[in-house]
């Protein structure tokens, strides 16, 4: 990280300054006291001469205290001092010395150190115990009191970004729009020649781990110019108005080292959209700071040279001011790649890493659909590890699968040790699951069945894989869908007349996919052509926040729980028929799983060939 360049004094030198300042004054109010008793009006007398002149008579009066006696002279000495002061001596040991007529006094003990052990070290104790407490309570050293109103972006300059856009794939719409900013950081004269202005604020929305921040740092490589990078939350603090001075401080910043980008990660931290909160107010901290990031923005002038940059998965939660032309103009969408985009990514994930000659890249990506940027920098880490594991020269084929499974599935947990009866539940279930996908045309490819736990509570698993990205599905896709997840529990019922706890997640996804045809899609005759689902926008399924309300009333519920258990139920008996139709070879491929625990692709097609019995396209009329 690099500092930000200015005329401040650093902060090491203010401390040292500080501390000399409070030496230099303890010390000129000790000489100042040293002085005035040097120079006080008073004589000080050994006390063998003060009782001369008390018994002279030239004392008019007496002052005792318990170490000292203070005189005051009838007539001013030749010094023109009219009091005098000795300190006491003991009555015995004055009455001997008198015997002899000498002169005798008492040294009084040094008061130096008493001095500065009674009120120089506590006051430095004092500033110690407040220093410390002040920086405890405000954060680690750096985070004073005195720069609480700072902004904590980390900046690091045109030097130390060596990521480029070669650093990043699987993006490519996402990138020709970003390279526009690139080109007006380089040369933004020539760039507006036509008048054109740059967007205010560009806001890259998707899923986490799909590369938004790295898509950042990769522009400000790319432009050679400063990068201001931090999180939404570190404007937020405890004390109101803290997060605002941070935004204004954070713009000045950006704007004295213009050219720059100002990248803001997780906005929905601090851009929540207002009063949706019930608890909240005009004076709550977050709303004052999201009320100055607005009046920055608005007076933010594009043709400085000052990009602003954000980053959020949850846009739907956004305030709408954030949104509108003028602030945040262009919102750029970061999507989990395709086929072709994985197979980018995992090449540039590869780069370092061994592979075999017959390892296909392109095999790899079939077999994971849905997975994010971050997701195929796992799987391929996770491969290296298990060819490691194994002492194997290279990375295989069937280290990415493993890898593949532990993403999916979990950790396998072999001591996790089921008895005779659980596994021969769990292998009947899953290869159920297997020819009931197997026996409906269109489904995902089978391409591997395991009893072995895996996971926090999976006791076996079917793996399938699409043959190719799909972004629509049909109503007879989603029943199907419904089909292959009762087959599990179909064959429990034909095999074991009973059902266990073990599809408990079949259930839950069953219901899921239920309740989309019925309430989002507008798919079962009898609802119309309507969604019932809350109107709120939910960009990316993140619909926790805005749960709870629904929109239509309780006959029409009752209608919609009627129409889902009938739509759930006709799909389970397609199911039994399938498992029924197939019963013979599931038995067989089932005693084969428990012998093997793990039956692969290959171990199954001997299986598929033979005759299985086809349903009927399925046509539910709900």
């Amino acid at each position: 990280m690099a500092d930000i360049k200015n005329n401040k004094i650093p902060e090491n030198k203010v401390k040292k300054i500080n501390i000399s300042y409070y030496i230099i004054m303890f010390v000129v109010i000790f000489l100042i006291q040293e002085f005035y008793n040097r120079n006080a009006i008073y004589e000080t007398l050994p006390y063998s001469e003060f009782k001369s002149l008390l018994s002279s008579g030239k004392i008019k009066e007496v002052v005792v205290s318990d170490t000292e006696v203070r005189g005051v002279l009838k007539e001013p000495g030749p010094d023109k001092k009219s009091i005098v002061l000795s300190t006491l001596v003991e009555p015995t040991l004055s009455n001997e010395f008198d015997k002899f007529n000498v002169k005798y006094s008492k040294v009084p003990d040094s008061t130096l150190l008493k001095s500065i052990f009674s009120w120089v070290v506590p006051t430095f104790v004092f500033f110690a115990v407040w220093i410390y407490l002040s920086r405890k309570f405000m954060g680690q050293a750096g985070n004073s009191f005195l720069n609480i109103g700072k902004s904590k972006a980390k900046v690091f300059v045109e030097k130390e970004i060596k990521i480029t856009f070669n650093d990043v794939a699987g993006v490519d719409e996402a990138l020709e729009e970003l390279k526009e900013i690139v080109a007006f950081l380089k040369d933004p004269v020539s760039y507006g020649r036509l008048g054109a202005k740059m967007p205010k604020g560009i806001l890259l929305v998707g899923p986490p781990g799909t590369g938004k921040t790295l898509l950042a740092k990769a522009i400000a490589g790319e432009a050679k110019v400063p990068f201001f990078s931090i999180s939404g939350s570190e404007f937020v603090e405890m004390f109101v108005g803290v997060g605002a001075a941070r935004v204004r401080d954070l713009f000045e910043q950006a704007r004295s080292q213009s050219p720059c980008i100002i990248f803001i990660d997780e906005l929905d931290a601090l851009g929540r959209a207002r009063g949706i909160s019930p608890i909240s107010s005009g004076h709550d901290e977050k709303e004052q700071t999201l009320n100055q990031l607005l009046s920055e923005l608005d007076g933010f002038d594009s043709t400085t040279g000052v990009i602003l940059l954000a980053a959020t998965n949850r846009p739907e939660i956004l305030d709408p001011a954030l949104l509108r032309s003028g602030r945040f103009d262009r919102q750029v969408l970061i999507d989990r790649p395709d086929k072709s985009g994985r197979v980018d990514i995992l090449k540039v994930h590869v780069k370092n890493i061994k592979m075999a000659k017959d390892l296909k890249l392109e095999d790899v990506a079939a077999l994971t659909p849905g997975f994010t940027g971050a997701d195929l920098a796992n799987l391929v880490n996770e491969a290296a590890l298990s060819a490691t594991r194994k002492k194997r020269e290279f990375v295989l084929p069937e280290d990415f699968t493993m890898a593949i499974e532990r993403i999916v599935a979990g950790l396998e947990k072999k001591s996790r040790v089921l008895n005779e009866k659980e596994k021969k539940i769990v292998a009947y279930h899953e290869i159920g699951h297997a020819f009931v996908a197997i026996s409906l045309p269109g489904s995902d490819k089978v391409r591997k069945v395991s009893i072995i736990p895996r996971g926090i509570g999976a006791l076996g698993y079917t793996l399938q894989s699409p043959l190719e990205d799909r972004y629509l599905m049909t109503k007879e896709e989603l029943e199907n869908k419904i089909i292959i997840l009762l087959g599990g529990r179909a064959a429990e019922k034909i095999f074991f007349g009973n059902f266990s706890t073990g599809s408990s997640d079949d259930i839950a996804k069953v219901t899921q996919v239920a309740r989309g045809i019925a309430l989002k899609y507008g798919m079962v005759e009898g609802l119309g052509h309507i969604s019932y689902e809350d109107p709120t926008e939910k960009f990316l399924g993140t619909s926790d926040y805005f749960d709870g309300h629904k929109n239509y009333s309780e006959k029409v519920a009752e209608q919609i729980d009627k129409k889902i258990k009938e739509l759930v139920d006709v799909a389970f008996e397609k199911a039994i028929t399938i498992v029924r139709n197939n019963q013979v070879i599931i038995d067989m491929a089932a005693k084969e799983l428990l012998q093997k625990e793990t039956l692969s692709e290959e171990d199954l097609k001997k299986y598929f060939k033979l005759n299985i019995l086809y349903l009927p396209k399925p046509e539910l009329t709900i």
